[in-house]
């Protein structure tokens, strides 16, 4: 059976190849990508680390590589050189079924959380092993989920978003159950783009910054 440590060993070695050799201008390319629409990175900001966990998050499981026009989750199992164990290929098997999406903070129970997925709005149970955040009530966040033996865990890559910007967000969601056609992974860029802007211009109201109207040219 494999356990959460093995799961996390894995996904980092999986990264690890496609941040090196060969694809190393892919992920200067993929960083210069990634950090232009979400804002400027800042090694001395305290929030650094958590913003390469989210880049790498996205760089492996939903950006296309230019030389292949398939993700690295998609590429993986072609790559001979990786040396993939039982183990590697049941995470790639596992992150291929990762529900990406935003959600909300209800309450925390014994040793899991009980989050509710604001695109299904449905209730889940989220295990808090290993989880170095405190969650605050009602806060809303974008996360990736995976169920290991089970049991659902977030992956490394959040971003926290206010409160006061959760109708907006709620009236987003709206727009793309409607519309399948629509792009969800991009909404999710456009909103963490907003939520450094706001880091950035701290002495503007989160409404201002959270709004497709762009009032303040940022």
């Amino acid at each position: 059976m494999l356990t959460l440590q093995q799961f996390e060993d894995s996904y980092q070695k999986l990264i690890g190849h496609f941040t090196e050799g060969v694809y190393q201008d892919e992920l200067m390319l993929a960083k210069k990508e990634f950090f232009r629409n979400t804002g400027t990175l800042d090694e001395n900001k305290a929030n650094y680390a958590l913003r390469m966990r989210q880049f790498f998050d996205w760089y492996f499981l939903t950006r296309k590589l230019t030389s292949h026009m398939q993700t690295p989750l998609e590429v993986a199992l072609e790559q001979r050189n990786l040396r993939l164990t039982p183990e590697d290929t049941e995470v790639l098997d596992i992150l291929s079924k990762c529900q990406h999406s935003l959600y909300e903070f209800i309450k925390e129970k014994n040793d899991y959380f009980i989050v509710r997925d604001f695109f299904t709005n449905k209730k889940v149970e989220v295990q808090s092993v290993g989880q170095i955040f405190n969650f605050d009530d009602k806060e809303s966040f974008e996360a990736r989920l995976v169920e290991v033996n089970g049991k659902n865990y977030f992956l490394k890559g959040f971003c926290f978003h206010p409160q006061s910007a959760q109708k907006y967000i709620l009236d987003e969601i709206k727009s793309y159950r409607k519309n399948p056609d629509l792009d969800f992974e991009e909404f999710l860029i456009r909103l963490n783009k907003m939520r450094y802007k706001l880091e950035q211009y701290k002495h503007i109201k989160p409404e201002m910054i959270y709004t497709n109207e762009n009032k303040l040219k940022l």
